[in-house]
C-alpha cells in the first residue's frame, strides 16, 4: 500500500479499521436502544468485539484452511495474523461469543446488540472484500466472460473477478437489505436473522464462481468449504427467527417506559328521566309540614284526613 517510516499499512487493514469505526458509531448512536445508560461505554464492547473477531478469525482459518502448513512453521504462526489468513465464518463466530459475553456484562438484550452489528457488518465485508481485489487474492474461476480479469499469479486465463461478487452482494445490496428491515421495526432480532440468512445465501452463491484455495480444494462434491461452513449461519438465522416469532419482544427502547392510556372523564349522560326526577324534587321542597302530616294521617287511619278549622275572627 505505502510505508510511514517502519511501518506499511496493509489494505485488509485500513477496510477493516474503517468497518470497526462505522460499528463504533452505530453502538454509540444506538446506545439507548440497546439499554446502555451512556454511550462511552461503547469503547469497552467494541474493544470486547474486535478481540473476539481477530481470535476466532485466525483460529477457524488454521484448521479448517491452512492446518499442515501452519503447524509446519515456527511455534508463533497460528497467532501470526500479520501473515493473514483470517476466515470470515470464524470472525462471526467470534463475534457472537463476544456479544453474548458483552449482554451478560451490561444487562443489554443479546438480540439487540447482534441486531446493531449486523447493521454494521455490510460496511466492513463490503470494503474488505475490496481490499482483496485490491490485493489479487481469493479470485474467481476461468471464465469467458468479457468482463473475466487476469490476476496475479493466478495464470494467463481471465478469471471471475469474485471479490467483487462479494463485495456487491454481501455489502452493499445486504446493507440496504438490513436497512429496509430495520427501517420497518420488527421484532427484536429479526435483524440479526435476516443478516445471517442473506450472507449464507449470498455467499453460497458466489462460491459457485469462485476459486477454491489450493491447500484445501473442493471437500464434498461440488461443494467448497466455504459452502459448507456457510450452512451454520442459515440455520442460525431459522432457529432466531423461530425464536423470535414466538417470544420476541417489541422494537422499541430497551429502556423506555410503558406508555399507559389516559382514561377519559366518565360523563353522566342526562336523560329524561333525570331531569323529570330532579323536577319533582323541586317540587317537593315546597311542600309544608302539614301537607306530610296530613297525608300520614290518611295512610294510617284509612280516612281522609281531617280537615282544618278555620281560625275564629276576634272582635
Amino acid at each position: 500500500m505505502f510505508r510511514i517510516g517502519p511501518l506499511e499499512p496493509r489494505w485488509y487493514g485500513l477496510m477493516y479499521l474503517l468497518g470497526f469505526l462505522y460499528t463504533y458509531h452505530l453502538l454509540k448512536k444506538h446506545h439507548r436502544w440497546l439499554g446502555l445508560e451512556n454511550a462511552e461505554k461503547a469503547d469497552s464492547i467494541l474493544a470486547t468485539l474486535v478481540l473476539g473477531l481477530i481470535v476466532c478469525a485466525r483460529l477457524v482459518y488454521v484448521l479448517f484452511y491452512n492446518l499442515e502448513a501452519t503447524l509446519a512453521g515456527p511455534w508463533y504462526e497460528p497467532f501470526a495474523v500479520w501473515h493473514g489468513g483470517l476466515a470470515f465464518h470464524g470472525g462471526l463466530l467470534g463475534v457472537v461469543l463476544a456479544s453474548v459475553y458483552v449482554a451478560r456484562s451490561y444487562k443489554i438484550s443479546w438480540l439487540r446488540l447482534t441486531d446493531v452489528l449486523a447493521l454494521a457488518t455490510p460496511v466492513g465485508l463490503g470494503l474488505g472484500r475490496i481490499a482483496n481485489f485490491i490485493n489479487g487474492e481469493l479470485w474467481g474461476r476461468v471464465t469467458t466472460l468479457p468482463w473475466g480479469m487476469v490476476f496475479p499469479g493466478a495464470g494467463p486465463d481471465p478469471r471471475h473477478p469474485s471479490q467483487l461478487y462479494e463485495s456487491f452482494l454481501e455489502g452493499l445490496v445486504l446493507f440496504f437489505i438490513l436497512r429496509f428491515v430495520w427501517w420497518k421495526k420488527p421484532r427484536v432480532g429479526m435483524v440479526s436473522a435476516t443478516f445471517l440468512i442473506c450472507y449464507a445465501i449470498f455467499r453460497g452463491m458466489v462460491e459457485f464462481v469462485r476459486q477454491p484455495d489450493v491447500q484445501v480444494g473442493f471437500v464434498l462434491g461440488p461443494f467448497t468449504m466455504g459452502q459448507l461452513l456457510s450452512l451454520a449461519p442459515l440455520i442460525g438465522g431459522m432457529l432466531i427467527i423461530a425464536y423470535v416469532t414466538k417470544r420476541g419482544e417489541a422494537f422499541e427502547p430497551a429502556n423506555a417506559a410503558p406508555v399507559k392510556k389516559a382514561r377519559a372523564p366518565r360523563v353522566k349522560a342526562i336523560s329524561s328521566s333525570s331531569v323529570a326526577s330532579e323536577s319533582e324534587t323541586a317540587d317537593v321542597s315546597t311542600i309544608t309540614k302539614a301537607d306530610i302530616n296530613a297525608d300520614l294521617a290518611e295512610v294510617e287511619i284509612g280516612a281522609p284526613a281531617p280537615k282544618k278549622k278555620p281560625k275564629k275572627k276576634k272582635k
